[in-house]
């Protein structure tokens, strides 16, 4: 199964498209939140077009989304999926995700509440910064952002599962949605 994961779209559909084509292959796609609003800052993402956006993401039926703080009750009312919070908890075959835009706990209580649902794999958003380590038995993946990336590359992520009768084998890519080429970045163990 590949799980594709993006965050932090904040209006811009060239960004969206750029990163629904790296993950035209997934099973699924997970959205850590602030999907349409860029918020208040003076860099408005290239692209930004919110209304384009919202006709492109209903087009797409295996995306679940993660309310994030530039989300409001207003997107729910033109976005046809869900936008859950605080956190969205999903199972696929083994393998328990659960996805937090991460702006309303801190890291550790983040971290706590994930390992405490039984989770093997916790997706954050908000920060606009990649990230991709192990807190003990839990995988701590944050794709960055595809639109307004504070670390330099818009980006996304693909989660490979490969399950068999007595093995569960996850494998994680970070990647640059411009280039198509797999980011490598520093990882705690």
């Amino acid at each position: 199964m590949k799980i594709g994961v993006m965050s932090d779209t904040h209006g811009s559909l060239l960004y969206f498209e750029k990163a629904l084509n790296i993950l035209s292959e997934c099973d699924v796609i997970l959205h850590g939140g602030d999907v349409l609003y860029h918020g208040p800052r003076n860099d408005i993402p290239k692209g930004y077009n919110p209304k384009g956006l919202i006709s492109k993401i209903n087009e797409v039926h295996n995306i679940l989304i993660a309310r994030g703080n530039c989300d409001a009750d207003v997107d729910q009312m033109v976005i046809n999926h869900p936008i859950q919070s605080p956190y969205v908890m999903s199972q696929f075959g083994e393998v328990r995700i659960v996805m937090t835009h991460g702006y309303a706990d801190s890291k550790d209580d983040t971290v706590r509440n994930a390992k405490n649902m039984g989770a093997d794999i916790l997706i954050l958003g908000h920060t606009h910064v990649k990230e991709l380590y192990c807190d003990e038995n839990l995988v701590v993946l944050n794709p960055g952002s595809t639109s307004i990336p504070k670390d330099g590359t818009h980006s996304v992520a693909i989660v490979n599962v490969v399950q068999s009768e007595d093995e569960l084998d996850m494998n994680f890519d970070l990647i640059d949605i411009n280039t198509g080429e797999i980011i490598s970045i520093n990882s705690e163990d």
